[in-house]
């Protein structure tokens, strides 16, 4: 033991060699038959506490009844006439891909009609087949769509080509084998595919450097290429955006993860580079333009700067004009955040993000200058486009806060705009008794940090309240109110309280807040979390006894970080899929592509910043920490399981007691299918009260 914990400190203070000084690598085995016993006999070891704890079958049986649930909305896409949507219930276990008409969908009983049974696939070709989405040939009357399918929720995937009209894969038609694929309809008869094409055709990342134009009823190794990324990038793609006026093809280069190059593909097949910043990411397509997002400033005609965050366009006859050509179409200020952009047919449509409240924006170009009308949906809580296409002026718009159920709004192309209310979530919760704060914590830097509290009303101010914070703080992606009818009928309806934090390294403030906590400045988000923490400490709504934290992949980090640096401020610890091992983390699965966030380990000066959090580097023997539940999936194969492994056999090398849970299958969400994520929504929830719960009733 002692050479073992030596190595250890040599490793966390000089960065030593992690091959040589990790004694647990063989864990990164991930259907290594020695790696699966151990995770087996793990698993038996949790789970004979967790699931015969007497809150386990209650909590399993809400939350299979709430995710099977018949009273959900069917969230639908328009292609032509049609409503189309992906359910699953306690029938279809693995969903059913289905349709109806515009006015049926209207309807609080929508005739619905199945056009693919993924249970009954998956019988019939003995296959647990998970349903990925689909690519249309085209968004008006469409009859022939690229279905993706998942072998137990792994990111590879197949694609298979699907005759909508006749319900059955095409014989003959184009089908992609298992690989983590990127393709587009180029015109009916040819795909552009990227896919693995054998040696030299991937990225280091593991995803596609080859885009191949492939013909129908030719072989896939025939296809011709078309363009050529480079090993060190991260993904090359295709982009098609269908238009009444015809197809406009795009080819994307990931450089980083945050930058991209982008090329039109002309008739011919000939690739033109569209000049434009790399750090500008393309945000939609339409009417002859390219609408880009600036993630950094960008200076344009005499000497004007348009301020990152902006929505820019750029015509497609002047793709090689540059910064010249660019117009301004809308300049968040600081406390905005655009959050998306979906063209109608005369339209452009914004989801906006304001101070953390959501609403949704129509743009029309007239007389010069841009005319902006807002949507009129409830205030204070999220929105969002939930399907548009360029056919039509219609939309289908969301909005939800954590006390109001889902409501889906249907946008008509009529004057004034008044949205009409089509569907809405009956109350999975009682919420009578719960109150809604919006506050403010203090970072070690000074930033104010915001953070929702969703409690009961009449909660003690002593620190007694069961409590469960929740962040991401990574990738730009926004922490937003949202419903939840399992946390609130197994947290909120038994007396605890949530939190949800917006940590630098979101998006909730657009580039700048995400920017803020990047590679070497990683640390603020883990500050800004702590900080939330001791802010819910200092109010006496909890204490540390009774605070939880819970967060998944990006979040798993944060927390595994949290846990590490702050043990005593935490009494519960849900590490879900997540990284754990930053000097490792490019070498495994897909790790590489996330450089642009979290820096390069190879680098000796980011290495050094990364080693001062990098939980599995800072675990240590002497530490007070409490009893983690790590959560993680075999059949993950974006981020790798070994992490949790790793950090578990680490732990209880050093005497710490932890619990673990690893899904044989189930992909990046720990879960392949409904009766999968119930199972493991429950036994995290049988854990929270275990230890937070327990010690206050």
């Amino acid at each position: 033991m002692k050479t073992l914990l030596l190595a250890w400190s040599l490793f966390a203070g000089q960065g030593g060699n992690a091959e040589m000084d990790d004694p647990f690598l063989w864990l990164e085995g991930v259907e290594d038959a020695k790696a699966l016993d151990w995770v087996r006999e793990r698993n038996k070891e949790s789970l004979a506490i967790l699931e015969n704890d007497s809150r386990f079958p209650k909590f399993l049986k809400i939350t299979e009844q709430l995710l099977q649930d018949k009273e959900r909305i069917p969230y639908g896409s328009l292609y032509g006439p049609w409503v189309y949507n992906f359910w699953q219930d306690e029938k279809h276990i693995r969903g059913i891909w289905r349709r109806t008409t515009r006015e049926s969908y209207r309807q609080a009983e929508p005739d619905w009609e199945t056009v693919l049974d993924v249970d009954q696939l998956s019988e019939m070709e003995k296959e647990n087949w998970v349903f990925q989405g689909t690519i249309p040939l085209t968004h008006d009357d469409f009859d022939r769509v690229m279905i993706n399918l998942s072998r137990g929720g792994s990111d590879a995937s197949v694609w298979r080509e699907f005759d909508v009209k006749t319900k059955s894969f095409v014989a003959g038609g184009f089908d992609l084998p298992q690989a983590k694929s990127r393709i587009a309809w180029y015109d009916r008869d040819h795909l552009l595919v990227g896919t693995d094409f054998g040696a030299g055709s991937l990225t280091s990342s593991g995803y596609p450097r080859i885009i191949k134009l492939w013909k129908r009823s030719t072989p896939l190794q025939d296809a011709r290429t078309v363009y050529e990324g480079k090993e060190s990038d991260v993904s090359v793609s295709s982009i098609v955006s269908d238009e009444p006026t015809g197809r406009v093809r795009l080819i994307g280069r990931g450089v980083t993860f945050f930058t991209t190059e982008y090329f039109l593909l002309d008739e011919e097949s000939q690739v033109h580079r569209v000049v434009m910043p790399e750090s500008a990411e393309l945000a939609e397509i339409s009417d002859g333009y390219l609408y880009f997002q600036l993630r950094e400033p960008m200076e344009v005609k005499s000497g004007t700067t348009i301020t990152r965050g902006s929505l820019v366009r750029y015509p497609l006859s002047k793709i090689d004009g540059g910064p010249e050509a660019v117009e301004t179409v809308l300049s968040p200020n600081e406390r905005q955040s655009i959050q998306g952009v979906e063209a109608s047919r005369s339209f452009l449509n914004i989801s906006l993000l304001d101070n953390v409240a959501g609403s949704v924006l129509r743009l029309k170009r007239a007389n010069g200058k841009w005319e902006t009308e807002q949507v009129a949906l409830p205030a204070n809580g999220a929105t969002g486009i939930i399907s548009s296409n360029a056919y039509t002026d219609d939309l289908f718009v969301t909005f939800t806060g954590f006390l109001d159920p889902p409501s889906l709004y249907e946008v008509l192309d009529k004057e004034p705009l008044k949205p009409v209310l089509m569907k809405q979530l009956p109350p999975k919760f009682d919420a009578s008794s719960q109150i809604v704060e919006r506050h403010d914590a203090t970072s070690k830097d000074g930033t104010k940090i915001p953070y929702f509290v969703v409690r009961p009303k009449n909660a003690p101010m002593n620190g007694t309240t069961p409590t469960l914070l929740y962040a991401y703080g990574g990738f730009e992606i926004p922490m937003l109110p949202a419903y939840s009818g399992v946390i609130g009928k197994l947290w909120l309806e038994e007396g605890g309280a949530y939190v949800l934090a917006c940590i630098r390294g979101g998006g909730e403030f657009g580039p700048a807040w995400h920017q803020a906590a990047l590679k070497e400045n990683r640390q603020r988000a883990f500050d800004d979390f702590a900080a939330v923490a001791e802010d819910l400490i200092k109010s006496k709504l909890t204490s540390p006894p009774h605070l939880g934290i819970s967060g998944a992949s990006n979040g798993g980090l944060l927390v595994g970080t949290a846990f590490t640096q702050r043990p005593d401020l935490f009494g519960a610890v849900v590490c879900g899929v997540p990284l754990l091992d930053m000097i490792r983390y490019t070498k495994l699965l897909a790790g590489a592509s996330w450089i642009g966030e979290y820096g390069d380990p190879e680098d000796p000066e980011m290495k050094k910043s990364i080693l001062e959090y990098s939980p599995y580097q800072n675990v240590a023997k002497n530490g007070k920490y409490p009893e983690v539940f790590f959560v993680t999936s075999t059949k993950d194969d974006r981020v790798h399981p070994g992490h949790a492994r790793k950090m578990v056999a680490k732990m209880l090398s050093q005497g710490h007691r932890v619990y673990y849970f690893e899904n044989i299958e189930g992909g990046h969400s720990a879960a392949a299918n409904l009766l999968q994520r119930a199972r493991r929504i429950a036994l995290e929830f049988t854990y929270l009260h275990l230890k937070l719960f327990s010690k206050s009733h």
